[in-house]
């Protein structure tokens, strides 16, 4: 019986690594979206920066094309201020040119809050380039890694399962019934060392007489309360 016991451990754990195998099936690819969208983020990120300076160094441009426009046109209203002959023109050239002025100085402080915020852009393109390189490099090696261990599910599982074949064969018939119903009842671990005298899953403490019956290994034992099949440990169960 105590062989029986070891190959339940056996099998146990034979089980655990396939349920293993069967969740990364869910969640190695939600890994991988989850990398790709880090990926494409950073990278809409610094491209949108780099719109985003394209598009002010060309409102600077035009900021200042347009500030020179203006100034000449000061300077030509300015210099008619010297053949004006009436109040009324006079009145009409200073309300020309204060317009003028004040249009003057409003691109100006677009211009100055433009020029703030290229050198701001740059800063931070200069952050999300370095950032992007290190999030490529470190994604498509994470990306690589985990594309190979999905390939090799299938080749995993295939191994696994023989190797269930064979320890399964050298169970009794009666004791794999009993691991298997208490494994698709409880799920997770259907064979548990005794702990504290008590069952190593639910806790529910154990008569002297069963700890007794556990130790010899005579027959397989099961937790009167959860059901599991038990098993003395030296190590885990004293």
């Amino acid at each position: 019986m105590q062989q029986d016991l070891n190959n339940l451990l056996k099998l146990q754990e034979i089980d655990y690594f396939l349920g293993e195998l069967e969740r990364s099936k869910e969640y190695l690819p939600d890994m991988m979206e989850n990398l790709k969208r880090e990926l494409a983020e950073s990278q809409l990120k610094y491209e949108t920066a780099m719109s985003d300076l394209e598009d002010a160094n060309l409102k600077q441009k035009t900021l200042e094309l347009e500030v020179k426009t203006k100034e000449v046109d000061l300077q030509k209203y300015q210099q008619q201020m010297m053949s004006i002959k009436t109040n009324k023109e006079y009145d009409a050239l200073v309300a020309e040119i204060d317009m003028i002025k004040k249009g003057i100085s409003s691109m100006e402080t677009d211009l100055l809050e433009t020029i703030e915020l290229i050198s701001t852009l740059e800063a931070n393109i200069n952050e999300y380039k370095e950032k992007l390189s290190h999030i490529k490099d470190n994604n498509s090696k994470q990306l690589a890694i985990l594309q190979e261990k999905i390939d090799t599910i299938g080749d995993k599982v295939s191994a696994k399962n023989g190797e269930r074949a064979t320890v399964t064969t050298e169970i009794s018939r009666q004791v794999f019934s009993i691991y298997d119903r208490v494994r698709k009842g409880k799920g997770g671990s259907a064979i548990v060392p005794v702990k504290s005298r008590a069952c190593g899953a639910c806790f529910k403490t154990l008569t002297p007489k069963k700890v007794q019956e556990i130790k010899k290994a005579l027959k397989i034992l099961t937790c009167d309360n959860c059901g599991r099949l038990l098993y003395w440990d030296a190590d885990i169960s004293a």
